[in-house]
């Protein structure tokens, strides 16, 4: 079988590493990064650490709006569609890439496979939301992380070539815990903090909050900025916080205070599992960092008032917050209860990659 997988940011490269791997034992694949995200740091990285294949095309799209963006992705898709004739396409999440890889896909009849199928925040203000939604209604596979999902789907009235495969981002964790552990155990992590981004405030283990802000919903808004900054300089532990080219950008001219903050540069994989790990709680507004705070047991706040991924929630290993200064103290520095509860299995056992094989084998493409 010879299949088209699109990709184009950091969520996207960390589930393509074990499909591809195990998809490529017996078929043909075309890898595409639309270049949604280009930085090295947020990129090259997760090829090298995580033993990605070489993209066979990157279409060097760039930032832009969501219109002039997706535009770009489109033309570049349907060109090489037409070009390498596949059998299918196959894309990850929410992004503009996703939906760019599937509209141009189905407009040229090309079956389109969707990892990742079925999540809803519903919150159709968010541009992700918008990606899956529409996503989900033209893709032929809808392959699903959980059973909520697949629950989804079927309140749309989907229920044709739905299955629960387990999450895929899972199994890229299992695979690289070890590996991240041994790469920076003794401090290791710190020294690479320090040598990528010069003298910072010395970090332990466990005593310090690991912070991701992004989404559309709290950077467009200074207000919310603002606010969220505020409550990170009054929490009690410092924050450490991997700056997105985005966010950076967007707090040069607000008035913040930045004393318990320690702003650093976007990082890898690796290294990100290991703070994720070790940090007393993460906070953040990342869809993919609530679920990998929640595989390694980390404590999370979710700066958002809903999330796609409803199952963290359970026992308050995951807790919403609104964006307001007093709402954030407040919610991060409850008590932890969540340890005196084990997590339910509802993410799959990590082999997630291989039952999307074996369920695009069955689909008779």
């Amino acid at each position: 079988m010879k299949l088209i997988t699109i990709i184009g940011a950091r969520p996207q490269f960390i589930k393509a590493a074990p499909f591809s791997e195990e998809f490529r034992k017996n078929n043909q694949e075309i890898l595409v990064h639309t270049g949604q995200h280009y930085d090295a740091n947020m990129s090259d990285v997760f090829f090298e650490e995580l033993g990605i294949p070489k993209p066979d095309y990157n279409l060097g799209v760039g930032s832009g709006s969501h219109g002039k963006q997706t535009a770009k992705m489109l033309e570049g898709i349907e060109e090489i569609i037409l070009k390498e004739k596949p059998d299918g396409l196959l894309v990850y999440g929410d992004t503009n890439s996703t939906l760019a890889g599937a509209l141009a896909a189905s407009k040229l009849h090309i079956p389109v496979y969707h990892v990742e199928a079925g999540l809803r925040s519903y919150n159709k203000l968010m541009p992700e939301e918008q990606n899956r939604i529409l996503t989900d209604h033209i893709s032929d596979m809808l392959l699903c992380p959980t059973q909520t999902a697949v629950k989804n789907l079927s309140e749309e009235g989907i229920t044709t070539g739905v299955v629960n495969t387990g999450d895929i981002m899972y199994d890229t964790v299992i695979r690289n815990i070890n590996i991240s552990e041994q790469k920076y155990v003794n401090g290791k992590w710190f020294d690479e903090l320090v040598k990528e981004n010069g003298s910072i405030r010395k970090l332990n283990e466990k005593e310090y909050y690991l912070a991701t802000i992004h989404r559309a919903e709290n950077t467009d808004n200074p207000d919310k900025l603002v606010n969220i900054f505020k409550a990170f300089s009054k929490l009690e532990k410092p924050v450490l916080l991997p700056l997105h080219p985005r966010t950076k950008k967007l707090i040069e001219d607000l008035e913040i205070d930045f004393s318990n903050i320690i702003i650093i540069k976007p990082i890898g994989y690796l290294l990100m599992l290991y703070l994720t790990s070790n940090a007393y709680m993460v906070v953040t507004d990342s869809g993919g960092l609530q679920k990998e705070a929640y595989y390694l047991k980390t404590p999370c706040t979710t700066l958002r008032d809903q999330t796609e991924w409803v199952e963290t929630l359970i026992n308050d290993w995951n807790v919403l917050s609104p964006t307001d200064e007093d709402s954030i103290t407040s919610t991060v520095t409850r008590k932890l209860t969540c340890f005196n509860h084990p997590q339910p299995d509802l993410f799959g056992d990590g082999h997630t990659a291989k039952y999307i094989c074996e369920a695009i084998k069955k689909g008779g493409i």
